[in-house]
């Protein structure tokens, strides 16, 4: 039994962020990097220029009148490109969500626990989902359940503040709480 041949090349061809070299369509650029004396050219001189330094000639922005093209080392640029990127993602903060669950009749120590808890999830620095689950016929005690949640804001007040007030949604009463920034 013979395989089917695929109608899609092997390997996806990778297209150039940046117009290099011969792929530039101007006329004329204007030519700038370092090591080189800035100026219009026309673009066969502005890559004679390049090529004679060893370096790329790349269109950094083509919509200007004429293109501004920059002789400069196209492979190092982009590696740098990706550090940079990368260096940006590790410092972009990730938001961490913790969770704590009550119920309507939740005991006064369960209580405490739990906001001791959510006490240190805060000083952490992580963002607090508070909520009370209803099972059954426990959804008449909607009002015990706020004011558990209430109650927790009050007492959580010096290390965070609430961002969402106790909201009903389906089974469950919902109370989302940020950390205070610290100076």
């Amino acid at each position: 039994m013979r395989r089917k041949k695929s109608k899609r090349p092997l390997r996806a061809v990778k297209e150039d962020q940046h117009r290099i070299n011969h792929k530039i369509k101007a006329e004329e650029v204007r030519l700038v990097g370092d090591n080189v004396e800035m100026g219009v050219y026309p673009v066969k001189k502005a890559l004679n220029i390049a090529e004679d330094l060893g370096l790329d000639l790349v269109e950094i922005s083509p919509k200007a009148k004429p293109p501004v093209v920059k002789a400069m080392d196209y492979k190092k640029f982009l590696y740098e490109q990706k550090k940079r990127e990368k260096a940006m993602k590790a410092k972009a903060s990730k938001v961490v969500v913790k969770e704590i669950r009550f119920g309507p009749n939740t005991d006064d120590h369960d209580y405490e626990f739990k906001k001791r808890n959510a006490e240190k999830f805060l000083k952490e620095g992580a963002k607090l989902k508070a909520f009370v689950f209803f099972k059954g016929r426990s959804i008449v005690f909607k009002d015990k359940g706020e004011i558990l949640l209430l109650r927790l804001a009050q007492d959580l007040e010096e290390h965070g503040k609430v961002e969402q007030m106790p909201k009903l949604e389906g089974k469950r009463m919902t109370m989302f709480m940020a950390p205070k920034k610290t100076k």
